[in-house]
């Protein structure tokens, strides 16, 4: 039984780290604040993405996320509100870009500093109110849970595996906020920063429109 737990444990770390991987918004959002602020706010927003995961966690122990997704009404509501706010970041981005592209002086009087606050909350409402996270826990984490656990025991194992993943989620963009920043100098260029944020504003765009038709 050990054996087997052991296994699955390693299966879901690595289908969740090939999930975390996978290019989304809080990707965007920490190359954004990691361009901006450096690696503080970088890793400001990825805190804040953690605590968005928290909150999809602790909504499905307790089968908050399984009610939600059988309201079609309350489930439409999170999708939109989510998508306008990724919109709303894709537009600043996006404007952001187009200061960027005036040149060194310009750019640098136009350039705006993340407060830590403003990093956190960006980085808990773009992972808080994306249903897909939602989705993801409700679907995917229960074909790793014990069918025969009691309910404590059940939703123990549900704590045990979102932990997990929330690690997985600090280890991968911790290594990732550190390369971006590394490589501040190149990607600050003001010519490859207004490369950078409009690529990051269209992509935010893009989910934003992913999430209006899921």
């Amino acid at each position: 039984m050990e054996t087997a737990t052991s296994t699955g444990l390693l299966t879901f770390a690595l289908a969740a780290l090939v999930l975390i991987m996978i290019p989304g918004p809080d990707q965007a959002l920490i190359t954004r604040s990691t361009l901006v602020g450096g690696r503080p706010a970088g890793l400001l927003t990825m805190v804040g993405g953690v605590l968005g995961l928290a909150v999809h966690a602790t909504a499905a122990a307790v089968g908050l996320s399984a009610l939600l997704l059988a309201s079609p009404a309350a489930f439409t509501v999170l999708k939109l509100v989510g998508a306008a706010y990724l919109l709303w970041m894709g537009v600043q981005t996006l404007r952001a870009a187009a200061r960027s592209r005036r040149g060194p002086a310009e750019a640098a009087t136009a350039r705006v500093r993340l407060s830590p606050a403003t990093a956190v909350r960006q980085g808990f409402l773009s992972n808080a109110l994306n249903p897909k996270v939602a989705l993801f826990f409700v679907t995917f984490l229960p074909q790793f849970l014990s069918t025969d656990a009691t309910a404590g025991g059940t939703r123990a194992q549900a704590l045990l595996l979102s932990a997990v993943f929330a690690l997985l989620y600090l280890g991968w963009f911790g290594l990732y906020v550190t390369a971006v920043n590394g490589l501040g100098r190149v990607l600050r260029r003001p010519r490859v920063k207004a490369a950078v944020e409009r690529v990051t504003g269209l992509l935010l765009v893009a989910f934003a429109v992913r999430l209006v038709a899921l």
